[in-house]
């Protein structure tokens, strides 16, 4: 296996790993903010709420990975 080979498949790792993690976060977030709103329904604006905030500290994740994907991607590291 060349160098450039080598780094595709360390770019697509970087993506691809980054990616899974805040995946199954964000749908077990998404779950349990309708279970509890299915429970409390008036308290529904507070946990969108918190539920976005959650979602959004996910994906930053999810972003971080990108970066390092793209760094090893344009042979920056």
């Amino acid at each position: 296996m060349d160098v450039e080979a080598a780094r595709l498949l360390a770019t697509a790792l970087a993506i691809g790993l980054a990616a899974i993690g805040p995946g199954i976060g964000i749908g077990f977030l998404v779950s349990g903010a309708l279970q509890a709103i299915g429970r409390n329904p008036e308290a529904q604006g507070t946990i969108v709420t918190n539920m976005f905030i959650g979602i959004v500290f996910a994906e930053a994740l999810a972003i971080f990975g990108l970066v390092i994907a793209f760094l090893i991607g344009f042979r920056v590291l």
